[in-house]
């Protein structure tokens, strides 16, 4: 049997579990402090007048505090929010505990982002016939070894993004199931955005192409899909309408890594502060790639704007680099060079709402050949060093000047985004 074709083949019985903890962050604060819970309680990267609210607690969002709100905003909503200040190591905690609660049902767990999982129990049939008990226990288990105060919903379906759908069905506490005999009603009710990973945009395109809704979007062809989206991506998203998994993945497979940063309102008011960012963004691959034992041979990066517009550049560097000073310097450089021949305004600029970039083409320190008349080893085996003696004194105990920020170090602020490459080998340890 050709094993591309088997990958692909729909499966019937609904025993991926899709793991989305609720209100995860300010639900960490709530466990932490007692004094919270019960509370309304908006998670911010900064408590300030215009703090963005990064997670509102259940309580919060019950009445009418949403993700993304302004603190003053939110508190004309609720004027008893209490706002409590991001903990990026506390949550990292908690997530390393789930991930170990998950692990003991199968080896088949995929943390999606921080608040995220995948556990497939494929191939588990004899050892976990009812997947629902399952479901069950892994909710009962959280709270009861991780925090009583944690709560997730857990959505069951044949793939993994049918059980992320489930899990959004029902909140907070929820489990829901998706199978072939439900699938039609439950799409029925849906709106094309109402699709994980459909935006305006995506919906919009549909639309043009005729397809109206995520029941027509189900049974249309993949031949038509891939030709309202032009490229595979219609083809993934036929599968993962009809039952076929196209979306896990080996976690110690590392194609690439990616960093990326949503700007918000006050992070966007100077081109200084959009550099800042991107320099944290480079240090954030410099980690990855020290924790790997990585060096880097592709280099690219993506800016979106307000306005729609993007800047995209992708280049191969004739020396694999793992020092975020050369990254940046890549970076900066491709983007001098655009803004020359184009003439355009600067590419750092306070229309940016996103910056993500991302390193491939990876080669083990080993192999890395160093240039006869550049001083690189030296560099290099410090940079390791310093890195050593972070993780042995704590991460802030050591710092390198680009990792100061006018006198203060520069402020870990922990994302909702994907986590595949914040991870060692065993699963264990954050490399954020």
């Amino acid at each position: 049997m050709n094993p591309e074709k088997h990958k692909l083949a729909p499966r019937s019985a609904p025993r991926v579990l899709f793991i989305d903890m609720n209100s995860f962050f300010a639900s960490c604060e709530q466990q932490d402090n007692f004094w919270l819970r019960n509370r309304p309680v908006g998670v911010c990267v900064y408590t300030g007048k215009t703090g963005c609210i990064i997670s509102p607690s259940i309580e919060a969002k019950r009445k009418g505090v949403k993700t993304g709100m302004r603190l003053h905003e939110a508190i004309q909503i609720c004027p008893e929010l209490v706002p409590v200040q991001t903990n990026p190591d506390r949550y990292r905690g908690y997530h390393i505990r789930i991930m170990t609660v998950l692990k003991a049902y199968s080896s088949e767990v995929y943390p999606k982002s921080i608040d995220e999982a995948v556990v497939d129990l494929n191939g588990y049939e004899l050892i976990h016939p009812d997947v629902v008990a399952v479901a069950k226990k892994i909710k009962s288990d959280i709270q009861q070894k991780v925090g009583d105060w944690l709560k997730c919903s857990i959505g069951v379906a044949p793939n993994a993004f049918l059980a992320k759908l489930a899990s959004d069905l029902q909140k907070p506490d929820g489990l829901s199931i998706i199978n072939p005999n439900n699938i039609d009603s439950i799409l029925s009710r849906l709106k094309l955005t109402d699709l994980p990973g459909i935006a305006g945009n995506s919906a919009e395109r549909l639309r043009k192409g005729g397809v109206k809704t995520p029941l027509e979007m189900r049974h249309a062809s993949a031949e038509n899909l891939k030709a309202i989206f032009k490229s595979v991506l219609g083809f993934y998203w036929h599968c993962r309408l009809n039952f076929i998994e196209v979306d896990l993945s080996n976690l110690n497979d590392y194609k690439s890594m990616q960093a990326m940063r949503q700007l918000s309102k006050e992070q966007r008011q100077s081109e200084e502060s959009i550099n800042e960012i991107l320099i944290y963004l480079c240090l954030t691959l410099e980690r990855r790639l020290v924790k790997r034992k990585n060096f880097a041979g592709t280099l690219g990066c993506n800016f979106r704007y307000i306005n729609g517009d993007h800047w995209d550049d992708y280049l191969h560097l004739s020396n694999p680099i793992q020092d975020a000073a050369e990254i940046y310097r890549a970076i900066r450089e491709r983007m001098e060079a655009y803004e020359k021949e184009y003439r355009e305004a600067p590419l750092l600029n306070t229309g940016l709402v996103s910056i993500s970039l991302f390193v491939g083409s990876f080669t083990d320190e080993t192999m890395v050949q160093y240039n006869l008349f550049e001083d690189n080893y030296k560099k290099d085996k410090l940079r390791k060093t310093v890195y050593d003696l972070k993780h042995k004194f704590g991460k802030q105990k050591v710092l390198r000047a680009v990792e100061l920020k006018e006198g203060e170090v520069m402020q870990d602020v922990i994302g909702f985004g994907s986590v595949k490459d914040l991870y060692d080998d065993n699963i264990t340890e954050f490399l954020m």
